[in-house]
């Protein structure tokens, strides 16, 4: 949570006596007030209601679920200009389509709002005992207007710094890009000089660019900048130490899991799933287009393999860091000795192929790796010589073999 609007929340809730949470306009938690104990539904400390498993959730996991934004919209909180009361649902009525949504508590939604234009949500969970005239919501919708143009100034920072990291990942160098560079200095200040990571998500659609920009800063606390190029979302984090990668994974799988925005795969429309490519670490922005190349490759690679996460690390691709540097066009064959050998009816092949070879050509590793008798790998990979024309023996016929396969899944 950024200290300024941890300060601004805090000032809510003790104008009101009751804890407050902020949310961007998609629901995403930016702060949150303390809060006293108490089961949920149950009275807090504090005399107030406690917790609900929405609010509860929502601190957890960092934003709402879309049936309880879907619900909280319907009451006109974006449209509102003042104070908005939200009951409960009533009893047997269910927040759709989450039957599961676990509304106890109203709420009282104060729109954050600059020049008209809505920024987020202050949220206080609701008692009944606070009228919507009471002194103290205005005082606090004061707070709320300099939220949002806290939230509108920051949205205006961000979005110059995403075009500045934009023009400074250009593939080619030249004055253009060296200035990118520069205004991007310039714009980050110290965090120019810590130690950073690029992070690539694909795909990720150009027509999505905008939606990325306002609520990622409250989910990703230490992104120094992002933007879309290319078809990928480049984020640039901020490491704690030199070797760190803590941050930058965590903001990878954030970003894999934000909602509508990467494309998640549908088995039945047959969409990629997305994937996250993490470069080596940077102290400097002197070489943000290797670090982009590097990010992008390991996101190629954590398509290629499945890998925890969805996400692999330049550092640890192996061959990949290789095989994704070789220009491909569309239509390009295999190489013609493993052309039979990639044919879906051959797919256990190429399998014993790959894994006995990753193996270091070990029998009894790669037998126990594939669960078979070692007799039943030596004859596959006798099938695998005889449809390729290699000879697993030869140290070159082995490589050869190796990278094909490897670059087959690319």
């Amino acid at each position: 949570m950024r200290e300024d609007y941890q300060a601004l929340i805090d000032e809510v809730s003790q104008l009101l006596g009751t804890p407050a949470t902020l949310e961007s306009r998609d629901f995403s938690l930016i702060a949150f007030g303390a809060h006293e104990g108490g089961a949920d539904g149950d009275e807090g400390q504090d005399g107030g209601p406690a917790l609900d498993p929405v609010r509860t959730r929502t601190i957890l996991q960092r934003r709402s679920t879309p049936a309880v934004r879907a619900f909280f919209e319907s009451y006109g909180i974006a449209r509102a200009s003042g104070p908005v009361r939200i009951p409960p649902p009533v009893s047997g009525q269910e927040v759709p389509p989450d039957p599961a949504a676990g509304l106890v508590h109203g709420r009282i939604c104060l729109p954050v709002r600059d020049r008209g234009v809505v920024h987020g949500y202050i949220w206080l969970l609701d008692d009944g005992a606070l009228e919507l005239t009471d002194p103290r919501l205005a005082a606090a919708m004061a707070v709320a207007e300099r939220t949002g143009a806290q939230l509108a100034a920051d949205s205006r920072a961000e979005e110059q710094t995403g075009e500045l990291l934009h023009a400074a990942l250009a593939e080619r160098g030249g004055a253009a890009r060296d200035e990118a560079v520069a205004g991007l200095r310039t714009a980050l200040g110290e965090t120019a000089y810590g130690p950073l990571v690029l992070v690539a998500v694909l795909p990720w659609p150009e027509e999505d660019a905008t939606a990325v920009r306002g609520p990622l800063p409250a989910a990703l606390p230490r992104l120094a900048a992002q933007c879309v190029r290319d078809g990928t979302l480049a984020a640039l984090v901020r490491l704690r130490t030199p070797h760190g990668l803590e941050a930058a994974r965590s903001a990878a799988d954030r970003l894999l899991r934000a909602p509508g925005r990467t494309g998640s795969a549908d088995p039945a429309s047959g969409a990629p799933a997305p994937t996250a490519g993490l470069s080596s670490p940077r102290s400097g922005l002197s070489d943000l287009s290797t670090a982009w190349y590097e990010a992008r490759a390991a996101a190629r690679a954590a398509a290629a393999e499945p890998r925890p996460g969805a996400l692999a690390e330049w550092d640890a691709i192996g061959p990949y860091r290789m095989l994704t540097g070789i220009p491909r066009t569309a239509g390009t064959a295999p190489d013609p000795a493993v052309q039979d050998l990639l044919r879906a009816t051959h797919h256990e092949l190429a399998r014993t192929a790959e894994v006995y070879l990753d193996c270091a050509g070990q029998a009894g590793r790669a037998a126990a790796a594939l669960g078979i008798h070692r007799q039943t790998l030596y004859y596959r990979l006798s099938r695998v010589e005889r449809l390729t024309g290699l000879d697993l023996d030869e140290g070159e016929d082995r490589l050869l073999l190796h990278m094909a396969l490897k670059a087959a899944r690319l």
